[in-house]
């Protein structure tokens, strides 16, 4: 489907090559990718909730937890726990975007597509499939899960400074974008720590750094600015989900400041959630990307 965000933002940036981006994109998953899918521990899904608010959430599991019965079809045998802010959303169909991510291989696949609550588990009729480059991606090794722990499920209006030291030594996350009438999508970013910046207790800036220029986060941004971010607490299993809204900067003067930057997205935050003992899993820190800006 053309997506007029992409073209928008696609001929800003210098692309000319019609039919980049989502319209290039197939619906079927092809063996290799439903390979890759039923090895994976975690993904991340991209959803709106009845508010209009953009989250991004984490679904993990053993190997196998997702699994792929036909071309057009992915399953993952769970939903959203409760306090997280997407649990509850797909008794009725939505539009969702699905990241997996394998930080030991630096391997990435997004699936994008129409999602419902399948007897408790996550069915996903699949839109858009494609892979991603490994830039940007920090190794880590996945660790023997942790004995399950209650969850506390801490909602604020803005970030706390324990919120604001997390943001500022993270080396990854994670954001949901969606545009009406064309779905929504789960997104990873990534950098050496510091690479996102946190201005007070409510504004984020990260640069936008060189990638495949489909640009499909920042094709829905164009259209629309709702979005969530997801950073993981790796070593711990702790989550912080953010939503609010973002802006490109796409003065260059502000983004030749910043190592690497093609321009600057500004976030500004309007509901925090933040789940101790969301996720079982701990994963061990490896190396940075080398594509990393300094």
């Amino acid at each position: 489907m053309f997506h007029r965000g992409e073209h928008a933002v696609q001929r800003r940036a210098g692309i000319t090559v019609d039919g980049w981006g989502s319209a290039g994109v197939g619906a079927t998953i092809p063996q290799v990718a439903a390979d890759f899918l039923g090895q994976q521990r975690l993904v991340v899904i991209a959803a709106v909730d009845d508010t209009g608010a953009a989250w991004a959430g984490a679904l993990t599991g053993p190997p196998g937890f997702v699994t792929v019965p036909d071309d057009r079809t992915v399953i993952a045998d769970r939903l959203p726990g409760a306090g997280d802010p997407l649990a509850g959303l797909f008794g009725a169909e939505r539009p969702v975007g699905l990241l997996a991510i394998e930080p030991a291989t630096r391997r990435r696949m997004r699936v994008n597509g129409r999602a419902h609550d399948d007897h408790g588990r996550l069915a996903i009729h699949t839109e858009q499939v494609y892979s991603n480059c490994p830039k940007y991606i920090q190794t880590r090794a996945h660790a023997d899960d942790a004995p399950s722990v209650s969850r506390t499920v801490l909602v604020t209006d803005e970030l706390a400074a324990g919120h604001r030291r997390w943001i500022a030594e993270a080396d990854t996350f994670f954001v949901a974008t969606y545009a009406a009438g064309l779905g929504a999508d789960a997104s990873h970013r990534g950098g050496n720590p510091g690479f996102v910046r946190v201005t007070g207790d409510r504004r984020l800036t990260w640069p936008d750094y060189v990638g495949n220029a489909m640009y499909m986060t920042l094709g829905n941004l164009e259209l629309e600015p709702r979005c969530g971010l997801l950073f993981l607490d790796w070593e711990n299993g702790h989550t912080l989900h953010l939503t609010g809204r973002a802006h490109v900067d796409w003065d260059p003067d502000r983004a030749a400041a910043v190592p690497g930057a093609q321009r600057l997205i500004d976030f500004d935050v309007e509901k925090v959630v933040h789940i101790a003992g969301d996720v079982p899993q701990r994963w061990s820190f490896g190396k940075y990307s080398r594509f990393n800006p300094a």
